[in-house]
Protein backbone atom coordinates (compact mmCIF):
# COMPACT_ATOMS: atom_id res chain seq x y z
CA UNK A 1 0.00 0.00 0.00
CA UNK A 2 1.26 3.43 -1.00
CA UNK A 3 -0.31 5.22 1.96
CA UNK A 4 1.07 2.68 4.42
CA UNK A 5 4.54 3.07 2.95
CA UNK A 6 4.24 6.86 3.08
CA UNK A 7 3.42 6.76 6.78
CA UNK A 8 6.31 4.37 7.37
CA UNK A 9 8.70 6.65 5.47
CA UNK A 10 7.66 9.67 7.54
CA UNK A 11 8.12 7.70 10.74
CA UNK A 12 11.62 6.92 9.54
CA UNK A 13 12.29 10.58 8.75
CA UNK A 14 11.28 11.62 12.27
CA UNK A 15 13.79 9.04 13.51
CA UNK A 16 11.81 8.23 16.64
CA UNK A 17 12.27 11.78 17.92
CA UNK A 18 8.57 12.57 17.76
CA UNK A 19 5.39 10.64 18.50
CA UNK A 20 3.32 8.97 15.77
CA UNK A 21 0.95 11.95 16.02
CA UNK A 22 3.62 14.17 14.47
CA UNK A 23 3.13 12.33 11.17
CA UNK A 24 -0.62 12.85 11.35
CA UNK A 25 -0.27 16.58 12.01
CA UNK A 26 2.26 16.90 9.20
CA UNK A 27 -0.02 15.25 6.62
CA UNK A 28 -2.97 17.33 7.78
CA UNK A 29 -0.88 20.51 7.56
CA UNK A 30 -1.46 21.63 11.13
CA UNK A 31 -0.46 25.28 11.43
CA UNK A 32 1.08 24.95 14.89
CA UNK A 33 4.55 26.17 15.76
CA UNK A 34 5.68 22.62 16.51
CA UNK A 35 4.56 21.15 13.19
CA UNK A 36 5.92 24.06 11.17
CA UNK A 37 9.18 23.71 13.08
CA UNK A 38 9.29 19.97 12.35
CA UNK A 39 8.93 20.67 8.63
CA UNK A 40 12.11 22.71 8.75
CA UNK A 41 14.06 20.50 11.12
CA UNK A 42 13.41 17.25 9.28
CA UNK A 43 13.10 18.76 5.77
CA UNK A 44 9.59 17.46 5.22
CA UNK A 45 8.21 20.27 3.06
CA UNK A 46 6.99 17.88 0.36
CA UNK A 47 4.54 16.18 2.72
CA UNK A 48 3.15 19.14 4.65
CA UNK A 49 -0.63 19.46 4.21
CA UNK A 50 -0.69 16.61 1.72
CA UNK A 51 -3.97 15.26 3.12
CA UNK A 52 -5.78 18.17 4.84
CA UNK A 53 -8.89 16.07 5.49
CA UNK A 54 -7.16 12.92 6.69
CA UNK A 55 -9.34 11.15 9.23
CA UNK A 56 -7.61 10.27 12.49
CA UNK A 57 -9.14 6.80 12.59
CA UNK A 58 -7.83 6.01 9.09
CA UNK A 59 -4.38 7.14 10.20
CA UNK A 60 -4.50 5.15 13.43
CA UNK A 61 -5.60 2.07 11.50
CA UNK A 62 -2.43 2.35 9.41
CA UNK A 63 -0.28 2.65 12.52
CA UNK A 64 -1.91 -0.51 13.88
CA UNK A 65 -1.30 -2.32 10.58
CA UNK A 66 2.37 -1.31 10.64
CA UNK A 67 2.56 -2.67 14.16
CA UNK A 68 0.73 -5.91 13.24
CA UNK A 69 3.06 -6.45 10.29
CA UNK A 70 5.97 -5.91 12.68
CA UNK A 71 7.30 -2.93 10.72
CA UNK A 72 7.30 -0.79 13.87
CA UNK A 73 7.28 -1.31 17.61
CA UNK A 74 5.11 1.02 19.66
CA UNK A 75 6.91 2.40 22.72
CA UNK A 76 5.59 4.24 25.79
CA UNK A 77 4.16 7.76 25.34
CA UNK A 78 3.00 7.02 21.78
CA UNK A 79 6.57 6.81 20.49
CA UNK A 80 7.86 4.10 18.16
CA UNK A 81 10.87 2.41 16.61
CA UNK A 82 11.21 0.97 13.11
CA UNK A 83 12.10 -2.71 12.99
CA UNK A 84 14.54 -4.39 10.62
CA UNK A 85 11.54 -5.52 8.56
CA UNK A 86 10.25 -1.96 8.43
CA UNK A 87 13.56 -0.60 7.19
CA UNK A 88 13.73 -3.39 4.62
CA UNK A 89 10.22 -2.55 3.41
CA UNK A 90 11.30 1.01 2.66
CA UNK A 91 14.08 -0.10 0.33
CA UNK A 92 11.63 -1.19 -2.35
CA UNK A 93 8.95 1.47 -2.49
CA UNK A 94 7.20 3.55 -5.12
CA UNK A 95 8.69 7.04 -5.19
CA UNK A 96 6.14 9.79 -5.66
CA UNK A 97 6.85 13.47 -6.18
CA UNK A 98 4.87 15.77 -3.89
CA UNK A 99 5.01 19.48 -3.09
CA UNK A 100 2.65 19.80 -0.18
CA UNK A 101 4.35 22.93 1.21
CA UNK A 102 3.38 24.97 -1.85
CA UNK A 103 -0.09 23.50 -2.48
CA UNK A 104 -1.63 22.32 0.81
CA UNK A 105 -4.73 20.97 -0.88
CA UNK A 106 -5.09 23.84 -3.37
CA UNK A 107 -4.43 21.42 -6.23
CA UNK A 108 -8.06 20.37 -5.77
CA UNK A 109 -9.15 23.92 -6.62
CA UNK A 110 -7.31 23.68 -9.93
CA UNK A 111 -8.94 20.37 -10.78
CA UNK A 112 -12.39 21.55 -9.66
CA UNK A 113 -12.13 24.47 -12.08
CA UNK A 114 -10.83 22.30 -14.90
CA UNK A 115 -13.41 19.55 -14.45
CA UNK A 116 -16.31 22.02 -14.53
CA UNK A 117 -14.85 23.71 -17.59
CA UNK A 118 -14.55 20.38 -19.39
CA UNK A 119 -18.10 19.44 -18.42
CA UNK A 120 -19.45 22.79 -19.63
CA UNK A 121 -17.62 22.58 -22.96
CA UNK A 122 -18.91 19.05 -23.48
CA UNK A 123 -22.52 20.18 -23.04
CA UNK A 124 -22.00 23.35 -25.05
CA UNK A 125 -20.73 21.34 -27.98
CA UNK A 126 -23.95 19.29 -27.97
CA UNK A 127 -26.08 22.41 -27.61
CA UNK A 128 -27.40 21.43 -24.19
CA UNK A 129 -26.50 23.88 -21.45
CA UNK A 130 -29.03 22.57 -18.93
CA UNK A 131 -27.05 20.29 -16.67
CA UNK A 132 -26.21 19.76 -13.02
CA UNK A 133 -22.67 21.14 -12.40
CA UNK A 134 -20.20 18.47 -11.37
CA UNK A 135 -18.82 21.00 -8.88
CA UNK A 136 -21.32 22.31 -6.33
CA UNK A 137 -18.94 24.86 -4.81
CA UNK A 138 -20.41 28.27 -5.68
CA UNK A 139 -17.02 29.98 -5.64
CA UNK A 140 -15.73 27.51 -8.24
CA UNK A 141 -18.91 27.89 -10.32
CA UNK A 142 -18.60 31.68 -10.29
CA UNK A 143 -14.92 31.54 -11.22
CA UNK A 144 -15.54 29.15 -14.13
CA UNK A 145 -18.45 31.23 -15.41
CA UNK A 146 -16.29 34.36 -15.54
CA UNK A 147 -13.37 32.46 -17.05
CA UNK A 148 -15.44 31.00 -19.88
CA UNK A 149 -17.08 34.32 -20.69
CA UNK A 150 -13.80 36.23 -20.74
CA UNK A 151 -12.25 33.63 -23.04
CA UNK A 152 -15.17 33.38 -25.50
CA UNK A 153 -15.71 29.70 -24.81
CA UNK A 154 -18.37 29.33 -27.51
CA UNK A 155 -15.62 29.74 -30.06
CA UNK A 156 -14.55 26.31 -31.37
CA UNK A 157 -10.92 27.42 -31.27
CA UNK A 158 -11.09 27.70 -27.48
CA UNK A 159 -11.89 24.02 -27.06
CA UNK A 160 -9.15 22.94 -29.44
CA UNK A 161 -6.57 25.13 -27.72
CA UNK A 162 -7.48 23.87 -24.25
CA UNK A 163 -7.36 20.24 -25.37
CA UNK A 164 -3.97 20.79 -27.00
CA UNK A 165 -2.61 22.39 -23.82
CA UNK A 166 -3.89 19.53 -21.66
CA UNK A 167 -2.37 16.85 -23.88
CA UNK A 168 0.97 18.59 -24.46
CA UNK A 169 1.46 19.53 -20.78
CA UNK A 170 0.67 16.02 -19.54
CA UNK A 171 3.11 14.57 -22.10
CA UNK A 172 5.87 16.67 -20.54
CA UNK A 173 5.47 15.06 -17.14
CA UNK A 174 7.84 12.32 -16.01
CA UNK A 175 5.12 10.86 -13.80
CA UNK A 176 4.06 7.28 -14.37
CA UNK A 177 1.34 6.88 -17.01
CA UNK A 178 -0.88 5.37 -14.33
CA UNK A 179 -0.90 8.67 -12.45
CA UNK A 180 -1.84 10.62 -15.58
CA UNK A 181 -4.58 8.12 -16.41
CA UNK A 182 -6.12 8.52 -12.95
CA UNK A 183 -6.26 12.30 -13.37
CA UNK A 184 -7.85 12.07 -16.83
CA UNK A 185 -10.37 9.48 -15.66
CA UNK A 186 -11.61 11.92 -13.05
CA UNK A 187 -12.72 14.29 -15.82
CA UNK A 188 -16.21 13.87 -17.24
CA UNK A 189 -18.55 15.28 -19.85
CA UNK A 190 -22.03 14.92 -21.27
CA UNK A 191 -23.33 11.38 -20.73
CA UNK A 192 -19.82 10.38 -19.65
CA UNK A 193 -19.30 11.11 -15.96
CA UNK A 194 -15.84 10.99 -14.47
CA UNK A 195 -14.77 7.82 -12.69
CA UNK A 196 -15.30 7.65 -8.93
CA UNK A 197 -12.46 6.85 -6.55
CA UNK A 198 -14.03 3.46 -5.98
CA UNK A 199 -14.19 2.65 -9.70
CA UNK A 200 -10.57 3.63 -10.24
CA UNK A 201 -9.39 1.72 -7.18
CA UNK A 202 -11.09 -1.46 -8.42
CA UNK A 203 -9.59 -1.02 -11.89
CA UNK A 204 -6.09 -0.29 -10.58
CA UNK A 205 -6.31 -2.84 -7.75
CA UNK A 206 -5.38 -0.17 -5.22
CA UNK A 207 -7.05 1.29 -2.16
CA UNK A 208 -8.95 4.55 -2.65
CA UNK A 209 -6.36 6.35 -0.49
CA UNK A 210 -3.54 5.09 -2.69
CA UNK A 211 -5.38 6.22 -5.82
CA UNK A 212 -5.82 9.68 -4.32
CA UNK A 213 -2.11 9.91 -3.49
CA UNK A 214 -1.19 9.06 -7.08
CA UNK A 215 -3.70 11.66 -8.23
CA UNK A 216 -2.25 14.35 -5.93
CA UNK A 217 1.33 13.58 -6.99
CA UNK A 218 0.37 13.99 -10.64
CA UNK A 219 -1.53 17.23 -10.00
CA UNK A 220 1.46 18.75 -8.20
CA UNK A 221 3.75 17.92 -11.09
CA UNK A 222 1.19 19.04 -13.64
CA UNK A 223 0.63 22.45 -12.07
CA UNK A 224 4.39 22.89 -11.73
CA UNK A 225 4.73 22.24 -15.47
CA UNK A 226 1.84 24.55 -16.34
CA UNK A 227 3.27 27.46 -14.35
CA UNK A 228 6.97 26.82 -15.07
CA UNK A 229 7.23 29.02 -18.17
CA UNK A 230 5.02 32.07 -18.51
CA UNK A 231 2.88 31.96 -21.62
CA UNK A 232 3.59 28.31 -22.47
CA UNK A 233 0.06 27.20 -21.53
CA UNK A 234 -2.07 30.38 -21.61
CA UNK A 235 -5.41 28.80 -20.72
CA UNK A 236 -4.21 26.25 -18.17
CA UNK A 237 -2.04 28.84 -16.43
CA UNK A 238 -5.15 30.97 -15.89
CA UNK A 239 -6.98 27.96 -14.46
CA UNK A 240 -4.01 27.39 -12.11
CA UNK A 241 -3.91 31.06 -11.07
CA UNK A 242 -3.09 31.53 -7.36
CA UNK A 243 -3.28 27.79 -6.69
CA UNK A 244 0.40 27.50 -5.82
CA UNK A 245 1.34 29.29 -2.59
CA UNK A 246 4.34 31.46 -3.42
CA UNK A 247 4.77 32.89 0.10
CA UNK A 248 4.22 29.85 2.33
CA UNK A 249 3.97 31.71 5.63
CA UNK A 250 1.07 31.81 8.07
CA UNK A 251 -0.68 35.20 8.10
CA UNK A 252 0.67 36.06 11.54
CA UNK A 253 4.22 35.03 10.58
CA UNK A 254 3.97 37.18 7.47
CA UNK A 255 3.10 40.23 9.57
CA UNK A 256 6.13 39.57 11.75
CA UNK A 257 8.29 39.05 8.65
CA UNK A 258 7.35 42.47 7.30
CA UNK A 259 8.41 44.16 10.53
CA UNK A 260 11.61 42.10 10.73
CA UNK A 261 12.58 43.12 7.20
CA UNK A 262 12.12 46.75 8.19
CA UNK A 263 14.83 46.30 10.82
CA UNK A 264 12.80 45.81 13.99
CA UNK A 265 14.28 43.49 16.61
CA UNK A 266 12.43 40.50 18.05
CA UNK A 267 11.72 42.38 21.30
CA UNK A 268 10.44 45.40 19.39
CA UNK A 269 8.19 43.26 17.21
CA UNK A 270 6.88 41.54 20.33
CA UNK A 271 5.85 44.91 21.77
CA UNK A 272 4.38 46.21 18.52
CA UNK A 273 2.34 43.06 17.90
CA UNK A 274 1.54 42.47 21.57
CA UNK A 275 2.68 38.85 21.27
CA UNK A 276 5.03 36.76 23.37
CA UNK A 277 8.70 36.78 22.40
CA UNK A 278 8.54 33.01 21.91
CA UNK A 279 5.74 33.47 19.35
CA UNK A 280 7.79 36.01 17.41
CA UNK A 281 10.73 33.59 17.49
CA UNK A 282 8.44 30.92 16.00
CA UNK A 283 7.65 33.34 13.17
CA UNK A 284 11.31 34.15 12.57
CA UNK A 285 12.14 30.44 12.32
CA UNK A 286 9.30 30.01 9.83
CA UNK A 287 10.68 32.92 7.82
CA UNK A 288 14.15 31.37 7.86
CA UNK A 289 12.70 28.14 6.43
CA UNK A 290 11.31 30.02 3.42
CA UNK A 291 13.82 32.78 2.74
CA UNK A 292 17.05 31.66 1.09
CA UNK A 293 18.58 35.04 1.89
CA UNK A 294 17.64 35.04 5.56
CA UNK A 295 20.32 36.94 7.58
CA UNK A 296 21.41 34.16 9.93
CA UNK A 297 24.46 36.23 10.85
CA UNK A 298 22.15 38.49 12.87
CA UNK A 299 21.75 35.68 15.38
CA UNK A 300 24.62 33.23 14.83
CA UNK A 301 28.24 33.16 13.78
CA UNK A 302 29.64 30.45 11.52
CA UNK A 303 31.48 28.76 14.38
CA UNK A 304 28.22 28.32 16.31
CA UNK A 305 26.52 26.92 13.22
CA UNK A 306 29.30 24.42 12.65
CA UNK A 307 29.25 23.33 16.30
CA UNK A 308 25.54 22.52 16.00
CA UNK A 309 26.01 20.65 12.72
CA UNK A 310 28.82 18.63 14.30
CA UNK A 311 26.58 17.79 17.26
CA UNK A 312 23.81 16.63 14.92
CA UNK A 313 26.27 14.40 13.07
CA UNK A 314 28.04 13.02 16.13
CA UNK A 315 24.91 12.26 18.14
CA UNK A 316 22.68 11.41 15.16
CA UNK A 317 19.84 13.50 16.53
CA UNK A 318 17.91 16.69 15.96
CA UNK A 319 16.33 16.77 19.40
CA UNK A 320 16.68 20.27 20.74
CA UNK A 321 17.10 19.09 24.33
CA UNK A 322 20.14 16.98 23.46
CA UNK A 323 21.64 19.66 21.18
CA UNK A 324 21.27 22.23 23.96
CA UNK A 325 23.26 20.00 26.29
CA UNK A 326 26.02 19.63 23.70
CA UNK A 327 26.06 23.31 22.69
CA UNK A 328 24.91 25.06 25.90
CA UNK A 329 25.98 28.54 24.81
CA UNK A 330 23.16 28.69 22.26
CA UNK A 331 19.49 29.25 22.97
CA UNK A 332 16.72 26.98 21.72
CA UNK A 333 15.82 29.71 19.25
CA UNK A 334 19.34 29.77 17.82
CA UNK A 335 19.38 25.98 17.56
CA UNK A 336 16.09 26.01 15.69
CA UNK A 337 17.49 28.58 13.26
CA UNK A 338 20.41 26.28 12.45
CA UNK A 339 18.00 23.39 11.86
CA UNK A 340 15.85 25.64 9.67
CA UNK A 341 18.83 26.13 7.33
CA UNK A 342 18.61 22.49 6.31
CA UNK A 343 22.40 22.12 5.89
Amino acid sequence: MIFQTLVLKLLQEFNGERTVSAVYHLLRGKRSGQTIQDVGIFRLHDFFGLLPKLNRKIFDDQINLLKDHQYINILPDNRYKLTVSGLSRLKNTVKLSFDGWHYRGNEHIFFARLSLIVQTLSHQRKGDMKFIPIQQNEVVQHWVKNFLKSNQFDNGQFQETLLEEIVSSLEQLTNDDREKTIVVKRLGGMKQPGFTWQQISLHENLTEMDVQLLYIACLHSWIDEITSIEGKYPLLSKIAHQVRIELPLTDSANQTAQLFKKGYSIDEISIIRKLKTSTIEDHIVELAMNDRNFPYQNFLNEKDVQNVLNAIENYQTKQLKILREVVPNLSYFQLRLVLARGD
